[in-house]
């Protein structure tokens, strides 16, 4: 073990009974699984007009797993290996193999890192279905995050809207007047994040609200924001003509992903950034995570409203994507069990990528869980140290807590809301912009 890797705290887990990776595991999970079943069981007429009964046979095996892997986690059984041989099957296997080496007892629901038995049931929730052609392709949480949409649709055009009206002046905007408005939609984004569906256990989590009127009072709720630093670096970049390549590790689809979205174009239409790189999933992840398919999906959506500034939004998006200015890649990665302090080693193409970045924007809470190794830091300890070496290019996190795991607050932060607010940490309301100059 490196001197490093002895120094770092121990990973959050279901062992830490009464902890929220506990409650996690012993409620969510079960009600996520329980879920994922219902909706395969609802879809049986439309697989048996599609397939006949193939179709059937394939929603009743792909239940059965289900079934049995909702019992394995409940029961707290080892943990076994992929069956599935997709390209990333090895990998995962190896991983298994890796804990299974460092433990005394074979790797469990519970007493494993809370990261890696999350991030493997999602990947299991996907075998259920790769071994179960013809619904292979079946996105079990596709519903939920079409449902989001919809359901944010006010918040949405009124963002739209927003956006449309900034943009017919953007060239004649002051520098005081662009930091503003820059700072304004990088929080809308920051709270966008709110509306999770994995932590929401799938239930309806949207934006109803108007998302730029609740800005100033939320404010307050930004424990850590290093907006001066982030915009320092992209005004500097764009007075000195430069070309600048943001990148957007995405997060939530529905209301999140506009968000990102009217982020992106504003960046674009600014000049702060000359082009966007986003990534997303390539599998259906942790319920409402963005894949190819719902990023497509929305652009469309938006295309086709007959909403005159969505739709204006929606060509606008199609229309960056066709130019290159906007560019979408998924990468197995992303939805590996690795904490991102690693991709160098398991993923060195990728690292590789994002060393071409001059900013990386990660958004949400599993993002930030595999910045920093999901691990039992202390409040104070710094967002750099909690890196824990991965530092492919200037980064930040847009991320509103849900999960108790928080670095670099200032001395006495964490511990005050402890005994003001014990859930803090989890409930969502509070949140970071945190940056980390890579160097």
């Amino acid at each position: 073990m490196s001197k490093m890797a002895a120094l770092l705290p121990a990973p959050l887990s279901g062992k830490f009974t009464g902890s929220f990776a506990y409650d996690t595991l012993k409620d969510r999970l079960p009600t996520i699984l329980t879920k994922v079943i219902d909706t395969l069981h609802r879809h049986k007429n439309e697989f048996f007009e599609e397939y006949g009964e193939k179709g059937i046979e394939a929603e009743k095996k792909a239940i059965a797993y289900l079934s049995k892997l909702r019992n394995e986690l409940q029961t707290d059984k080892p943990l076994i290996a992929l069956n599935d041989n997709l390209f990333d099957t090895t990998l995962w296997n190896q991983h298994l193999e890796y804990h299974q080496s460092i433990s005394n007892e074979p790797p469990s629901w519970f007493q494993s890192p809370w990261l890696y038995t999350e991030c493997y049931m999602y990947r299991r929730i996907h075998e259920a279905l790769v071994l179960n052609p013809p619904i292979s392709d079946f996105d079990v949480f596709k519903e939920e995050k079409i449902n989001g949409f919809f359901e944010s649709q006010q918040a949405i055009i009124v963002l739209s809207t927003y956006l449309q009206e900034l943009l017919k002046n953007i060239a004649d905007l002051g520098e005081k007047r662009l930091q503003e408005e820059f700072l304004k939609l990088l929080q809308v984004s920051l709270w966008g994040n709110k509306c999770d569906l994995s932590i929401s256990g799938g239930k309806a989590n949207s934006q109803k609200s108007d998302p730029l009127q609740s800005l100033q009072e939320l404010k307050s709720f930004i424990l850590v924001d290093h907006t001066e630093k982030i915009w320092s670096l992209l005004s500097n970049k764009k007075k000195n003509a430069q070309i600048t390549r943001i990148d957007i590790v995405l997060d939530n689809a529905g209301f999140e992903l506009t968000a990102d979205f009217i982020l992106a174009e504003f960046l674009i239409s600014s000049k702060l950034a000359t082009e966007i790189h986003f990534h997303g999933k390539s599998i259906p992840w942790y319920v409402s995570d963005t894949t190819k398919q719902d990023f497509n999906w929305i652009i469309k959506q938006m295309q086709s409203s007959n909403h005159k500034w969505m739709s204006k939004c929606g060509a606008s998006w199609e229309g960056n994507l066709k130019k290159g200015v906007w560019v979408y890649n998924d990468h197995f990665f992303w939805t590996s069990p690795h904490e991102y302090s690693s991709m160098d080693k398991v993923a060195s193409d990728l690292y590789t990528e994002l060393q071409k970045s001059n900013l990386i924007i990660f958004k949400g809470d599993l993002n930030y869980r595999k910045l920093t190794g999901d691990r039992k830091w202390e409040f104070t300890v710094p967002f750099h140290q909690a890196l824990n070496n991965f530092h492919p290019a200037p980064l930040c996190s847009l991320r509103t807590l849900k999960c108790d795991i928080q670095v670099g607050l200032k001395p006495g932060q964490g511990e005050q809301f402890m005994t003001t607010e014990p859930e803090w940490m989890l409930i969502g309301k509070y949140g970071v912009i945190q940056f980390d100059a890579a160097s």
